[in-house]
């Protein structure tokens, strides 16, 4: 795991000063060294963190004759097979890492290659001979990438703020991300937070044609297919599923340097520990963190597993300072980033690292096996859709629409009033058009509203997704719509940047391409049975997981929030969103957000995440645009 930059320049050759720049801003992602190549045209670095061939893996790394070069992020865990392939080929290979594996399956099979690698990564390959920039970025985004293009040169590095060490870069912010933001509590891509930089969308490559004056062509190498098979048992699918876990978990396990795994005491990480324990040789070092909020910890499960398994367990009760972790977070994730797990995230990283420099986590578990509480509302409410719309806005929309804002139950019968993608829409995001129109500066408003064509909250970034999904079926498509968005914006840059803010590699065995694509081959109704979420990785784990784990109640990886701005972050946030700078934006209206924290406070109504999104957006203004 690292960080790797690189810049293209057709106007002039790359500063040196810059690539260095670039690259020690993101020292924390690479603690372990740093190297640079450049050429007339080109110019890449590397900060790296050692995990494979800790002597042999230095980047930029090139080819026999120099004529390709690559910065590389991440880990190709079947490299070993394809460097095998590559050599009855007539390769010849000087090192013991992935890296040069990339390269040589570069010249091998050109572009095509990202197809062959099984793994996490995100990586910029320049071809001197062609004058040609490939970058790639892994099939379900878990590495980062971001790029600036003026037509002149072009720009990309493993964080946001590696591109911003370029002072010519304009840092106006999009306003219509920032809605964006304050709707998904993430920037979706391929925006980001500034208008002239963009992220690579996840399982996408880019090719830059240096002689063609920059021409760029992004193209899609891998999508998820639903072709359920309904002749498999679903005793027979239990045991594909629990074989091929066990192989992502296996192949996971290749490190030069200490491994462990995070565990929650929920059924995906408690799934990796077990399978850990029986594939690798030695005692598995496991990792919780719990909350004094009793409702908020799972320290308890954590324990059961770990001992059922003989785990080397690790554990910490976190009274995190969120004042003091704020700035730090906001200057971290670049953007305005609203998911406050990323709190506990980063401290049971921190732990961690302590121990080890590699980790295993349950990354994706919910979105792969359909185990979020919100599909199985979807799918109840997907009850009332036979009635016409006219009926259902009587039945339903009406009454919501006369009951009074934080009344329990105005928000079921808004959801039940709408049509099936509306409901998901709705149950997956965290503003409504009452609330953005209330919050935001009269002329932020005008602007947003005529680029949106008038729509608040605008929902045309989870619509492409939902409506591309080659099935029809209810549950298939918003876990598609979820895996494709709120997977790679929101969980997976949480963890990447939370895990690598301490220098430590997080590997997901649930997200192992071919886990996920099989997944996709098993039919809906295993997913979700009598009402029991990740029906069919609960049947492939019975034999080995207890019941108290696998079918206990779903507890979410957050913070308590709520408690926090009733007592301690009351005083503070009043003082920082309705500071004289605040307010000097003109972005927010402060009478709404005044009146939004009395009635937090006084009120009982849970208001904790648009609070805590409005402070972290203050403080990345403090950050990245004050500054």
């Amino acid at each position: 795991m690292c960080g790797i930059a690189g810049i293209i320049d057709i106007s002039s050759t790359p500063e040196r000063s810059l690539i260095e720049r670039m690259c020690r801003v993101m020292k924390h992602r690479g603690p372990d060294g740093e190297g640079y190549y450049t050429d007339n045209n080109a110019a890449l670095g590397h900060r790296r963190l050692s995990i494979i061939d800790l002597e042999g893996g230095k980047q930029p790394m090139s080819n026999e004759d120099g004529t390709i070069w690559i910065t590389f992020n991440g880990e190709i865990y079947n490299f070993s097979e394809i460097k095998d392939e590559l050599s009855r080929k007539g390769h010849r290979f000087k090192t013991r890492s992935d890296t040069e594996t990339i390269i040589h399956a570069y010249e091998e099979y050109g572009e095509e290659c990202v197809k062959k690698f099984r793994g996490m990564f995100a990586f910029g390959l320049w071809d001197s001979k062609r004058k040609i920039l490939f970058i790639a970025r892994d099939r379900l985004g878990k590495k980062p990438l971001y790029y600036y293009n003026d037509d002149k040169k072009i720009i990309f590095a493993s964080e946001l703020k590696a591109v911003l060490q370029d002072r010519s870069i304009n840092r106006e912010f999009d306003r219509a991300a920032l809605v964006d933001y304050l709707t998904y509590n993430y920037i979706p891509f391929p925006e980001t937070i500034f208008k002239d930089i963009y992220k690579l969308p996840p399982g996408h490559y880019m090719t830059v044609d240096v002689e063609s004056d920059l021409s760029l062509t992004i193209k899609q190498y891998w999508d998820i297919q639903y072709n359920p098979d309904y002749s498999v048992s679903e005793d027979e699918w239990a045991e594909r599923l629990r074989e091929k876990l066990k192989e992502a978990v296996k192949i996971r396990l290749i490190s030069d340097v200490p491994l462990g795994a995070f565990l929650s005491g929920g059924i995906d990480s408690s799934a990796v520990v077990s399978l850990m324990s029986m594939v690798q040789g030695s005692r598995v070092k496991t990792f919780s963190i719990g909350f004094k909020e009793e409702e908020f910890s799972e320290l308890r499960y954590a324990r059961e597993v770990a001992d059922k398994f003989g785990t080397e367990h690790i554990e910490m009760i976190v009274e995190p300072d969120a004042i003091e972790m704020l700035p730090a977070l906001s200057w971290e994730f670049d953007e305005p980033f609203a998911d406050s797990s990323a709190i506990p995230t980063y401290y049971v990283s921190k732990m961690a690292r302590e121990h080890v420099t590699v980790i295993l986590s349950g990354d994706g578990g919910d979105e792969t096996f359909a185990g979020y509480r919100r599909y199985q509302w979807a799918r109840d409410m997907q009850r009332h859709d036979w009635m016409p719309a006219c009926l259902k806005k009587m039945l339903f929309g009406f009454p919501a629409s006369v009951l009074p804002e934080g009344v329990k139950g105005k928000g079921m019968l808004e959801h039940l009033s709408k049509d099936p993608f509306e409901r998901f829409a709705g149950l997956n995001t965290f503003s409504d058009k009452h609330y953005l129109k209330s919050l935001l500066h009269r002329d932020v408003l005008a602007g947003v509203q005529q680029n949106s064509n008038g729509k608040l909250p605008d929902y045309t970034y989870l619509r492409k997704f939902y409506d591309g999904c080659n099935s029809k079926d209810y549950l298939t498509r918003i876990q598609y719509t979820d895996t494709k968005t709120y997977l790679a914006e929101d969980i997976l840059t949480k963890v990447d940047r939370a895990s690598m803010l301490c220098s430590l590699e997080t590997r997901a065995p649930l997200l192992d391409h071919e886990v996920v694509e099989l997944v996709a081959s098993v039919p809906a109704s295993l997913k979700i049975k009598d009402g029991e979420t990740k029906y069919i990785l609960k049947k492939a784990m019975t034999s080995i997981l207890p019941d108290s784990i696998l079918y206990r109640k779903k507890m979410g990886f957050g913070v308590p929030l709520v408690h926090w701005f009733k007592n301690d972050l009351t005083g503070y946030a009043r003082e920082t969103l309705l500071s004289k700078g605040a307010k000097e934006r003109g972005i927010f209206n402060p009478d709404y957000i005044e009146g939004m924290l009395n009635s937090h406070q006084k009120t009982g109504r849970d208001l904790s995440a648009r609070i805590w999104a409005l402070l972290f957006f203050e403080h990345w203004c403090r950050n990245w645009i004050d500054a």
